[in-house]
């Protein structure tokens, strides 16, 4: 069996390995196991890779290691061939950096004031990422000087020359000094790059990372477009309207799987998460109980879901966009196993559309985009799931002793469609259960109202979410809930009454702001 490469084998400083951890990434990518030790060992590279495949952090990573936080001259130079992917860019250099006290990395592109890249030039930064035409402008106008490089780094090269950045790619590489280490990094390999790579590179290794064959025909393949804040209600919309029977949510991180499980089993899913930092005990335990059905949501970074096989998973939702495009393949192979059909969403925000573009570009799968789902679509959905089950309860037949109830209540002067109608409505929780003042809270609790009840959506779940989030109350220790037209009832334990009463005002469940404070009804004594 193949052994798994971690960060620490690749000789990185404990500085940058603090920001690995941070960023909570579990180990490399196979572009960046190829590259960063030829890198590090000061060898030029020409990388065959695309976008999507940790290939940013694969030159990032040496070349933050090079600069000398004590000189303020331009050290490191990449060139990008576009605004948006050299912002992308700096981003992730400053994230790389983060413990590197002293290193400043700026973007320049056309579109922004040139005053203000003047003033930061001026100041001083050690790592520039900018577009060609930009840099260009820059050492034209002696603002920006090339003396002190040691890296540069052709990012995205082949969409350079294509966009006509050649000749621009060439004056800046011929005025930069001839014992700099040079990276190359393309999609392609056509004749043009390689020219360039034999004029400006010293006997360059070249890297190609393999890719694996994709067919995932059955995999219906979806996303849609959602912001950070408000991930977290668009997947349980998801799961609610969708109601699979065992689902996997992917995070690229440690973090997130242990952020995302905590707040799901808050809002009274049955959940857990798997990640590499976990005993292998425990992990084997978790994927027993998914195995089994106990826990029908499991959270998992991509390398503790290697080892998953499980047959049943009707949902896999991309709750980060994976750092690898191989990496979203093994994903969404996690579902449609042995013949059956599967559904796979993935969740992407404003700047992760051209990791979508080069997943769709390489699967040549097109992924279709979804709105958003509302609360309406989630109702919409559990009635038609229970118009189905009805039919098919018909069709199984066996229903003389419930017959025979319809018939005793239908000589009380009902139809037998107003029968229907009022068992539907108990199911689908349209109906009281009775009044709060009839509930009496056990000893040690507190029962307290909510003003806000089924006419909001609201759901227990979005109940608990709220309350352990915004009061700070462990989810285990509230109690029973009751969901009525206008209001619900929680029983809270008694010494964290007024946190949740205090913490609470002015709050929202399920984006539904409460229109009063919450009030206490009754309480059961203490202990």
């Amino acid at each position: 069996m193949e052994k798994n490469i971690t960060f620490q084998e690749l000789n990185i400083s404990p500085k940058t390995l603090r920001a690995i951890e941070d960023m909570g990434f579990e180990e490399p990518t196979p572009i960046q196991v190829s590259t960063i030790p030829a890198l590090l060992d000061g060898r030029d590279v020409t990388g065959q890779a695309q976008t999507g495949t940790g290939k940013t952090a694969a030159f990032g990573v040496p070349a933050i290691e090079r600069v000398d936080p004590g000189s303020r001259e331009a050290q490191v130079l990449v060139l990008s061939p576009t605004r948006e992917l050299a912002i992308q860019t700096a981003e992730e250099f400053s994230r790389l950096a983060k413990h590197h006290r002293g290193i400043s990395i700026l973007p320049i592109y056309g579109g922004q004031p040139i005053d203000r890249q003047f003033r930061a030039l001026e100041r001083g930064v050690q790592i520039v990422v900018g577009t060609p035409g930009r840099v260009l402008d820059h050492l034209d106008r002696g603002t920006l000087s090339f003396g002190a490089v040691k890296v540069v780094v052709l990012d995205e090269a082949d969409q350079m020359l294509d966009m006509g950045f050649r000749e621009d790619i060439e004056k800046i590489l011929d005025d930069t000094p001839c014992d700099r280490q040079t990276i190359l990094f393309s999609a392609t390999l056509p004749k043009p790059i390689l020219d360039i790579s034999r004029k400006f590179q010293k006997n360059p290794e070249f890297i190609s990372v393999a890719r694996r064959e994709v067919t995932v025909p059955q995999i219906e393949q979806l996303y849609l477009e959602v912001r950070n804040r408000d991930k977290l209600e668009v997947l349980t919309r998801l799961l609610d309207m969708y109601d699979p029977d065992l689902t996997l949510v992917f995070s690229n991180t440690k973090r997130g799987v242990d952020d995302l499980t905590t707040h799901l089993q808050a809002r009274g899913y049955f959940a857990e998460g798997l990640h590499g930092d976990m005993k292998q005990t425990l992990r084997d335990r978790v994927m027993a109980k998914f195995r089994a059905g106990s826990i029908d949501i499991l959270v998992a970074t991509d390398v503790a879901a290697r080892g998953i096989d499980v047959e049943d998973v009707d949902l896999v939702i991309n709750y980060d966009v994976p750092q690898d495009i191989d990496y979203y393949i093994h994903r969404i192979g996690r579902t449609a196993r042995a013949g059956r059909a599967g559904r796979a969403v993935t969740f992407v925000g404003q700047k992760e559309y051209f990791k979508l573009r080069t997943i769709q570009n390489y699967t040549k799968i097109k992924i279709a985009r979804i709105p958003l789902p509302t609360q309406g679509d989630v109702e919409e959905s559990r009635t038609r799931k229970l118009v189905d089950r009805v039919q098919q309860i018909i069709e199984e037949g066996d229903l003389d002793k419930y017959a025979n109830l319809v018939e005793q209540i239908i000589t009380e002067d009902y139809t037998s469609l107003e029968v229907a109608a009022a068992l539907l409505k108990l199911e689908l929780g349209g109906v009281d259960q009775g009044q709060p003042h009839e509930l009496r809270p056990a000893q040690g609790l507190a029962l307290l109202r909510i003003p806000v009840g089924r006419e909001h959506q609201i759901r227990p779940k979005d109940i608990v979410g709220a309350l352990a989030g915004e009061t700070g109350i462990p989810g285990s220790a509230i109690g029973a809930i009751n969901i009525y037209d206008t209001y619900s009832t929680v029983d809270v334990p008694l010494d964290a009454t007024e946190q949740v009463i205090e913490g609470m005002k002015g709050k929202t469940i399920a984006r539904v702001k409460l229109p009063r404070p919450i009030e206490i009804v009754e309480t059961g004594g203490r202990r």
